[in-house]
């Protein structure tokens, strides 16, 4: 999927030139997160941040953290890997 957002959008953005992408993947997986609509897992690839990287960020921002079984599970999963 493909994500077009207009010029006029990317000329207003007050952001240093060539973090436009990451810095829009944060926000659109912060404010997907907020809504309960991806896990923190998929947010932070969305991200593009470590999980512990984007769990400090949703604390910045005061982003209450909810925890899913599929939150578990990756946990699990991830945890397994690296043992």
């Amino acid at each position: 999927m493909k994500l077009e957002i207009p010029d006029e959008v990317l000329e207003a953005l007050k952001l240093p030139v060539g973090e436009e992408v990451a810095e829009m993947s944060k926000e659109l997986a912060l404010a997907l997160y907020q809504r309960r609509v991806l896990s923190i897992g998929k947010a932070r690839i969305l991200a593009q941040m470590t999980r512990w990287e984007f769990e400090e960020l949703l604390g910045k921002r005061k982003i209450t953290r909810h925890y899913t079984n599929a939150d578990l599970e990756e946990d699990i999963k991830y945890a397994s890997s690296h043992q």
